[in-house]
């Protein structure tokens, strides 16, 4: 006959205590599988991380290179045999690929890891340890244009401000040029680096305009009020005509189109091709503050940006409850909203993608010194910010801003070009920023080009021939 447990309660709470260490070490054992796999990197490579400083102690750091393959960045040795990090094209690519003589930004921060990661063979490691001499590290291939970039810079001359071009279907930063620049050679750099940093040097040469520069968007903000105003009459939301006048009136407040341009009579697609701001202000009033909020946030306002570089965060802030003169300023780009242009461009580039928006990204491969890939780094979907249909409606709208409206700059150019253009005003006494953003071709975008150009005036005269120069260039190849 089999005996009774004598103390059943005890035995399962020793089971039960078994299986919480269990859990506990399968948990951890997961957690340190996703560590290893996910996050690690982003560890190692993080500017607070001393661990990377010792890499240089025993690695040659490695070039940074074109998607061609040119050198943008690379280490040499001096006549007293210093390392000396050179950048063959100046000022051409100083924000976006970085300096890392004074602190490290842009590419030379993102991929600091894989330039002080070494990939060369156990018989050259053996022998360089026995000859004192450093491992050659791993060259970072990006995504970069050297001709596109070339053509922005020029295009941009010696006026402030940014201009960035994506690959929509990929995410794939292919230029980005920030007006003031800067040389960041050393032997440049250390010279200027004071006067850079002084309180009375009011151009911000550091600042890199395209991911950390907000403005306000103006009427490229229309795009953003012209999709609350589908989503809330799908049907009918271009139906009802608006004559204007040059100024709206509502009540005490008065607003003014760009230059007081009279555009008489026409429905909301040609008030979007115009740009009238009559007819969004009027807009305006007629829309759901709270769904307009949510869709701002959608759209990634107020929030984290899916990118892998130093960037500003743009903010929307109207709200249910908002007096007139708040909606009719928010409702055609001016108010407390505040963007930046990679922001736009990754708006305009979800809506040249059916919507979806893939994650902006400038590092394509890693690659040892015999030219071997060790490390790919592929297009990932961030998401929908957008039905189909609606990037479709939009779609069809920016080509009127092209065909009939102020777009015109791109008018005649040999394919289809889509757009919108802003005039942002900032201060009253000061000429307003020039925007342009838009895709070509309309019907099978291949690339999205936004520009800001501060104190510009009319998007339409400054903002838009850079981008014309910019599809010329990219599409004629």
């Amino acid at each position: 006959m089999k005996k009774a447990d004598p103390n059943p309660k005890a035995n399962r709470s020793i089971l039960f205590l078994t299986y919480m260490v269990l859990a506990v070490l399968v948990g951890m054992m997961a957690y340190f599988g996703y560590f290893l796999q996910v996050e690690s990197e982003d560890v190692i490579n993080n500017p607070y991380n001393k661990r990377l400083e010792r890499f240089s102690d025993r690695i040659f750091r490695g070039s940074i290179l074109s998607a061609d393959g040119q050198v943008l960045a690379e280490t040499v040795l001096g006549e007293e045999g210093e390392e000396l990090r050179v950048y063959p094209f100046g000022n051409l690519f100083a924000h976006v690929v970085g300096h890392s003589s004074k602190g490290k930004t842009g590419l030379e921060a993102q991929g600091d890891f894989y330039l002080l990661t070494s990939h060369v063979n156990l018989l050259e490691q053996i022998f360089d340890q026995l000859s004192d001499r450093k491992d050659p590290g791993d060259d970072l291939v990006t995504t970069l244009d050297v001709g596109l970039q070339q053509v922005a810079y020029a295009a941009l001359g010696d006026r402030k401000g940014a201009v960035v071009a994506l690959e929509p279907g990929t995410g794939k930063i292919l230029a980005m040029v920030s007006k003031p620049d800067y040389d960041p050679n050393p032997f440049s750099l250390d010279g200027a680096w004071e006067g850079l940093l002084s309180e009375d040097n009011d151009q911000a040469q550091l600042l890199n305009r395209a991911t950390q520069g907000l403005y306000p968007p103006g009427s490229v903000f229309k795009i953003v009020t012209m999709l609350e105003a589908m989503r809330e009459d799908p049907a009918g939301y271009g139906d009802e005509p608006f004559t204007c006048s040059g100024v709206f009136t509502q009540d005490d407040y008065s607003i003014r189109c760009y230059q007081g341009t009279v555009h008489g009579q026409q429905d909301l697609g040609l008030a979007f091709a115009n740009s009238c701001n009559g007819a969004f202000a009027k807009l305006g009033l007629g829309l759901d503050l709270d769904a307009m909020h949510g869709l701002a946030e959608q759209l990634l306002f107020n929030g984290e940006l899916p990118l892998p570089m130093a960037y500003s965060k743009s903010s929307y802030q109207m709200e249910a409850g908002a007096d007139e003169w708040e909606i009719l300023q928010t409702a055609i780009g001016q108010g407390r909203t505040q963007v930046t242009p990679m922001h736009v461009a990754m708006i305009t580039a979800a809506i040249a993608n059916g919507g979806v928006l893939m994650e902006p990204y400038l590092m394509d491969h890693v690659q040892d010194q015999a030219g071997e890939e060790v490390k790919k780094f592929l297009p990932k979907a961030y998401g929908s910010l957008m039905t189909a249909e609606e990037s479709a409606g939009l779609n069809a709208l920016m080509v009127r801003v092209v065909t009939e409206g102020t777009g015109s700059a791109l008018r005649d150019a040999p394919y289809q070009a889509a757009g919108k253009t802003g005039s942002a005003e900032f201060r009253r006494d000061r000429e307003t920023h020039a925007w342009f953003t838009g895709y070509a071709p309309a019907d099978a975008p291949k690339i999205v080009v936004t520009v800001v150009v501060e104190e510009g005036g009319s998007g339409g005269r400054s903002a838009a021939p850079i981008a014309r120069a910019m599809f010329d260039h990219y599409l004629s190849r």
